[in-house]
């Protein structure tokens, strides 16, 4: 699959970013933007995400793959890798099935293992918004109050909802297979062991890497390090930019520390 993606500098060693769940690649400008001051760096929309492509098949090898497929269409050999939550999941995947692509590894809040089902209320407040009858995202938005209060990720959420051509709205997202393959978005990654550097981010008030996920880690990614930003959640290189942004480049850019109060390891 031909992934749609943004390059947004061409200098120094390739660093691709890969967002999460109901994301796509212009969730992370900011981060691009500064990162390709030292980096040649692309963003790239996930598969039935963003400007992709939308297909049936929705699973972490054929997502891995479709990054491969544009790291031979763009002559990359090897990159620095960044994902976040099922990002996170593709990058691990990509790293575990073809080791030698990868150069460092990124994951951001998320852990190679079988999560339970976090976004059942999402999906039925999404497949809930009658697009024949509404006329602004305002009025999606009341619908989707009934099933997220947060207001910040119901914004998040309804970035996902443009303008038909013909009239009225529709999802960008393919969010028919997206519900169905759900199961599969919340397994694992399977394959090999990548003993390259890898560098888990975890929000401090994020549940979704814990001191149990450790060992697991470590299994397959026995380089790992983990880092946690303090007082932020799963979002957390929108919630903390500057203090993701300087976890990145100092992992990539080893001889640029900067220490910062707000990281803990774990």
């Amino acid at each position: 699959m031909k992934l749609n993606y943004k390059q947004y500098s061409t200098a120094g060693e390739p660093l691709l970013i890969l967002h999460g769940l109901f994301g796509s690649l212009g969730n992370w400008g900011w981060h691009s933007r500064e990162l390709a001051k030292h980096f040649a760096v692309t963003g790239l929309d996930l598969r039935n995400h963003g400007g992709s492509p939308h297909s049936d098949d929705m699973d972490y090898q054929c997502m891995a793959n479709d990054v491969l497929e544009f790291m031979d269409d763009h002559r990359i050999e090897r990159c620095h890798l960044l994902g976040h939550s099922m990002g996170g999941k593709v990058a691990m995947q990509l790293a575990l099935q073809a080791p030698q692509r990868v150069d460092h590894l990124i994951v951001a809040d998320i852990a190679p293992v079988q999560y339970k089902g976090e976004h059942d209320s999402i999906f039925d407040g999404l497949l809930a918004i009658d697009l024949a009858s509404i006329g602004s995202r305002n009025e999606a938005d009341q619908m989707l109050v009934k099933y997220e209060e947060d207001e910040l990720v119901r914004q998040f959420l309804l970035t996902n909802l443009v303008k038909n051509p013909e009239g009225g709205f529709q999802w960008r997202i393919n969010l028919p297979v997206l519900r169905a393959s759900y199961a599969k978005l919340r397994d694992k990654p399977v394959g090999g062991v990548f003993d390259g550097p890898v560098l888990f981010v975890k929000g401090a008030l994020s549940n979704y890497i814990t001191e149990k996920h450790r060992e697991e880690i470590l299994q397959s990614f026995p380089r790992a390090k983990i880092k946690i930003i303090m007082h932020t959640g799963h979002w957390l290189h929108a919630e903390k930019p500057q203090t993701f942004y300087r976890i990145v480049h100092n992992f990539l850019n080893p001889d640029a520390t900067s220490p910062d109060s707000a990281i803990e390891e774990l």
